[in-house]
């Protein structure tokens, strides 16, 4: 076991016929768990998307607990002591880091963990400001505001205060997933450091395999939860796993290295009609703000963006965390005004709506914009899976007969019932992509649409947008997945950390 700093002391977790069933669901997310990890192991969890790799997460956090009508079987320890009565001991990083922000200043935010465990306050901040050199924030002062940082940047944070904390088991949730290729191999590699620091437990869920072989011990590979079989497919060291299972793995899902799963080839080249046109665009999140007599605009994250976007053709908008992108996407989509510049949409867009999508009332934007944000969670606004397939096309009165093949296609009809809540972070991707789909939208506005996917349910999503494409929509797409960019083909805008866009083509459509 590495050397351990002092205080430290590994967990060690162990697991006997565990079962968990979220409420309002029939099946269980895992069932019939056996698994020991002893203290300062390193385990990768891979399994198809839905295969309660997320709920194991929370439950060995201590925070699963207390939903109404969830129904728990066999036992899962860690030290010996149910999970959520040793909290503190692990520390959690969930899929979604905005749910992890408490505090509104980096270092505040970063603290908050290790306050909370009564670390000594002069060994706090050393912590404090080892941890964000540690995950790449070292650019940004303690005062920062954290409601300023972009999904990536704030998906460091939050590993950020975990590192803070020094707990005896770490947990990561998919902690790559929205990171620029640079910031993925820093992230990880400060993970490596902390736990030869501490020799911390180290349970990591990431699809894809190559990122994480070298840093750990084993891997353990889970299946869909069912009442016929044991909820671990495969457990092993990570060369022989890969070596002895390889196309066992691939057909679960699992991005081995090396492997992209087949994709609907696109049938055209050529694009149609120009639907919105972006001019000498500045986009900024922040609001103009009032000083006496004076009204002081904000800051731009971009500025002099140009594009079109056409029916039919792809736009990937690519670079490294907090460049602006999902700022500017959302721009595009008419969900933020311009801070300069303007973005007008086409004849064949607007449809009599006015030339401005900003100003377009909700039922003028959703009909004809749909918007997919990077937080699932953000656009959910029914407790059912179909009701919230429904909501777009009932208000809009027309639409509904898309549902049910929206919910084949994404894998999605066996959860018709469940709550959206409730879903696996890549489920919950998924249905926010077939929420807006159900609108037939003429532009799709993407924000890493692939996030959370198995090989499977990327090359079925990566398929359909193809289709979509061959069918005259235009499909905008931010993203650090460099196969999906290439799948879709199209036209890459790649911003820079800087106010400034470079525009290279991604390929043939």
């Amino acid at each position: 076991m590495p050397s351990t700093e002092a205080g430290v002391r590994a967990a060690a977790v162990s697991a006997r016929g565990w079962g968990w069933r979220h409420a309002g669901r029939t099946a269980q997310a895992v069932h019939g768990l056996d698994l020991d990890i002893a203290p300062g192991e390193r385990v990768l969890l891979l399994g198809p998307s839905g295969a309660g790799k997320s709920t194991l997460l929370h439950a060995l956090a201590g925070v699963l607990g207390g939903e109404d009508d969830a129904d728990e079987s066999g036992s899962l320890l860690v030290d010996g002591v149910r999970p959520q009565d040793s909290r503190g001991r692990a520390g959690l990083m969930q899929q979604d880091p905005e749910t992890q922000v408490v505090l509104s200043r980096l270092g505040d935010d970063v603290a908050f963990g290790a306050e909370n465990l009564a670390v000594p306050p002069g060994d706090i901040w050393a912590r404090v400001h080892e941890a964000i050199d540690d995950v790449g924030l070292a650019g940004f002062p303690l005062d920062h505001p954290t409601s300023a940082l972009s999904g990536g940047q704030k998906q460091r944070l939050a590993l950020a205060g975990i590192l803070a904390m020094r707990p005896g088991l770490i947990l990561l949730d998919e902690p790559t997933a929205n990171l620029d290729p640079a910031g993925v191999l820093e992230v990880r590699d400060a993970v490596g450091r902390c736990l030869d620091k501490t020799g911390a437990t180290l349970v990591v869920v990431e699809h894809r395999v190559s990122v994480w072989k070298d840093l750990v011990d084993r891997i353990v590979v889970l299946q869909p939860g069912s009442s016929s079989e044991p909820a671990v497919l495969l457990d092993g060291p990570p060369d022989t796993v890969l070596e002895q299972a390889r196309g066992m793995l691939a057909a679960a899902g699992v991005w081995v290295p090396g492997y992209v799963p087949a994709t609907r080839a696109r049938a055209g080249t050529s694009g149609g009609e120009l639907l919105l046109s972006a001019q000498d665009l500045a986009v900024s999140r922040e609001r103009p703000r009032r000083r006496g007599f004076r009204t002081i605009p904000p800051v731009p994250a971009q500025s002099g963006l140009s594009a079109d976007v056409v029916a039919g053709q792809a736009l990937t908008i690519t670079g490294p965390n907090g460049a602006g992108k999902s700022t500017f996407a959302l721009t595009l989509a008419g969900l933020l005004a311009p801070v300069a510049g303007k973005v007008s949409a086409g004849v064949a867009l607007s449809n009599g709506a006015g030339n401005d999508p900003y100003k377009w009332k909700a039922q003028q934007l959703i009909s004809r914009i749909g918007t997919v944000f990077q937080e699932p969670e953000h656009q959910f606004v029914t407790g059912r899976v179909l009701d919230e397939l429904m909501f777009g096309p009932r208000h809009l009165g027309h639409g509904e007969e898309r549902v049910e093949e929206l919910l084949e296609r994404l894998r999605l009809t066996h959860l018709v019932d469940a709550n959206p809540y409730t879903l696996s972070g890549g489920e919950k991707r998924r249905l926010s992509v077939a929420t807006v789909l159900a609108a037939s939208p003429k532009v799709l506005v993407l924000d890493e649409p692939t996030f959370g996917q198995d090989a499977n349910t990327w090359a079925e999503l990566a398929s359909f947008l193809s289709e979509l494409l061959d069918g005259g929509t235009a499909v905008v797409s931010v993203t650090h997945d460099e196969e999906f960019s290439a799948v879709l083909g199209g036209t890459e805008m790649r911003l820079r950390s800087a106010a400034a866009a470079v525009y290279t083509e991604a390929g043939a459509a």
